[in-house]
């Protein structure tokens, strides 16, 4: 493990072919607009023998080539890479705004956070559609988001048992953070409302609706609003 004054990050050996960088020890907006800058000049400018990144909240890990590669020499390119960070300006970043439907119907778990927290129902949805979020990153799934960070009042336990399938297009929360389930599959969020958006698309040019760095808001919408969108 090392300490690299000029950047502040932390270097782990992670494995004998990956090194994982750590920006901090805590989910920042701070923390991972370095991720982001740093995942950036890789990709911009990568580096002979590293195979694959990895973002996370504040920390890239990056796996490499043990037969190009060794951990001393991968630690001592990137510090270059390290000291340009504070220089860099910040990648534009796309606002998004995705409509939910938050009926009864679609939000099964909002009047469970709603009594757990205190709230009303209502006020559950307001503070959930109250700010702009970051996508940190994607994972579990394809074209599955983690946006951030979500109102402390919100701060919820996942279901101590995961249902067996969330139907796709369910916007769900736990902890600090909030997503949206592209997929119908497994999962142990707290279900709040459904989005008629179509948020992954296997065909190669379309993907994932949305991309790290990206800056999402939720906007209600009624049941009759949803129908409408679901069927265009």
């Amino acid at each position: 493990m090392r300490d690299p004054s000029a950047a502040n990050v932390r270097l782990v050996r992670a494995s004998d072919q990956s090194l994982l960088i750590g920006f901090g020890d805590n989910i920042s907006v701070e923390h991972h607009l370095r991720v982001q800058s740093l995942l950036r000049l890789l990709e911009q400018q990568p580096i002979p023998g590293v195979r694959n990144l990895h973002p996370a909240y504040s920390s890239l890990l990056l796996v490499f080539d043990g037969l190009h590669l060794d951990h001393a020499e991968l630690e001592m390119r990137l510090s270059g890479y390290l000291a340009r960070l504070e220089t860099l300006a910040t990648a534009p970043q796309r606002k998004i705004e995705i409509p939910v439907c938050y009926d009864r119907d679609f939000g099964v778990d909002c009047e469970e956070v709603a009594a757990i927290r205190s709230l009303t129902p209502q006020q559950v949805i307001a503070m959930h559609c109250s700010r702009e979020y970051m996508v940190y990153f994607l994972g579990f799934a394809p074209g599955f988001a983690y946006l951030g960070d979500l109102p402390a009042e919100l701060d919820v336990p996942r279901l101590q048992t995961p249902r067996r399938t969330v139907p796709r297009g369910s916007v769900a929360i736990a902890g600090r953070q909030t997503a949206v389930y592209p997929l119908s599959t497994p999962g142990g969020w707290r279900i709040l409302g459904r989005t008629p958006l179509a948020m992954f698309t296997p065909e190669p040019d379309g993907a994932s609706l949305l991309r790290m760095g990206d800056r999402v808001r939720f906007v209600p919408i009624s049941r009759e609003q949803c129908d409408e969108l679901e069927q265009a």
